[in-house]
């Protein structure tokens, strides 16, 4: 029986890890064939924001939540102008959203999009699977209802998938070009885009500055040159120790001692540059209700993260970076900042969408950095 909302789908799919775990199901989206990270997100809303946020480029999303495209579809407010996952994988999808805001079912957005996706499947069963072994590379593969792949072919096959994280990510879904965002203010702050959530150029334009967003491989004396009141290191895919380039540039931008804030990628790129070291999670943070607590204090937030890269809290002795936040759940790194410089970076996204405002209020604070430097120019 076809649950109520849902109708039955003339596609099949097939989603293969790398252990050899293989899990059939009904297709949607596009008839296509794909490989990636698998990895999972605990959010309840926000899948549109999460499917467009440049950070999952590379990626198969598993949704734990188990109703999926209940209130379909707006292509207004994404966080890129397209979704970046690679593929999509559900436990139940509704086809017949409700919400007055809804342009699109996600049947259709991902059809058009080029994007596969696999339902009726047991995401709890994935969930647990990713977490017991860690992060896995998989296959996923839509075809037409009756054309059915060769299952034995593709557990082969997704033994020698190659890592995206090998890839330059970053690069791939980033600015080519720069642009300037001009709402009349009187400076500027210059965006280095690696995969940049457009949440966030929105929350500095939303205070009255200029935003200056610039591909990654931007060099810092060009970034300089326009002489920004601060400088912001995005969000962003892959493994942050082989952009070379970006830690280079935010090396020197630290050294001119311009207001800096980095989210996300963007803290493992200024640890990096500083001298610390990351390395790789078990299986990420993904998801809206991850608690960080102050290193030297009592109070907790709830945020918003997305992240399969962390900071190495020990090796940041001699950086001049001290840990200012944690995660409640592994105490893994959530927040660092300059001892002397007007330098800090959290590893969660206060911009949230999806997600809780809680530490929105950081944007005020690199805001009043800025101006600082303003007040003393």
């Amino acid at each position: 029986m076809t649950p109520e909302g849902t109708k039955h789908s003339a596609k099949d799919a097939v989603l293969v890890l790398e252990d050899g775990t293989l899990v059939c199901g009904m297709g949607f989206g596009a008839v296509k064939r794909i490989s990636g990270e698998v990895v999972f997100n605990t959010g309840m809303v926000g899948y549109p924001e999460s499917i467009s946020d440049p950070s999952y480029a590379g990626q198969i999303l598993v949704q734990t939540y188990p109703l999926i495209g209940n209130y379909g579809v707006t292509t207004k407010n994404l966080e890129s102008d397209h979704p970046q996952i690679e593929g999509y994988v559900v436990h139940e999808l509704c086809d017949v959203p409700s919400h007055w805001s809804s342009e699109l079912t996600l049947d259709e957005w991902l059809e058009e999009s080029r994007v596969p996706g696999i339902s009726g499947v047991d995401t709890r069963f994935l969930t647990q699977t990713i977490r017991t072994k860690g992060t896995m590379l998989g296959i996923l593969a839509v075809y037409e209802h009756g054309d059915e792949p060769d299952f034995e072919q593709l557990r082969k096959e997704a033994k020698i998938i190659l890592d995206p994280n090998k890839r330059k990510l970053a690069y791939e879904v980033a600015s080519k070009d720069a642009k300037l965002f001009d709402v009349g203010g009187d400076s500027t702050v210059v965006l280095v885009d690696c995969g940049v959530k457009a949440s966030i150029t929105r929350n500095l334009m939303n205070r009255g500055v200029n935003v200056l967003v610039v591909p990654p491989e931007k060099p810092a004396e060009e970034i300089l040159a326009a002489e920004p009141s601060g400088v912001v290191f995005s969000n962003g895919p892959g493994d942050p120790a082989i952009y070379n380039e970006v830690i280079d540039t935010a090396r020197s931008v630290v050294a001119a001692g311009v207001p800096v804030f980095g989210i996300c990628l963007g803290c493992q790129v200024l640890a990096l540059a500083l001298g610390g070291k990351t390395y790789k999670l078990k299986f990420g943070h993904r998801g809206q209700n991850h608690p960080c607590v102050e290193a030297n204090g009592k109070r907790c937030f709830i945020t918003s993260q997305n992240h399969g890269f962390a900071v190495d809290a020990d090796s940041l002795k001699g950086t001049g970076l001290e840990v200012t936040l944690i995660n409640a759940n592994d105490r893994t790194v959530e927040g660092v900042r300059h001892k002397s410089l007007p330098v800090f970076a959290v590893q969660f996204h206060p911009e949230a969408s999806p997600g809780p405002n809680d530490t929105n209020y950081l944007f005020d604070a690199f805001m009043q950095e800025t101006k600082k430097v303003k007040k003393h120019a």
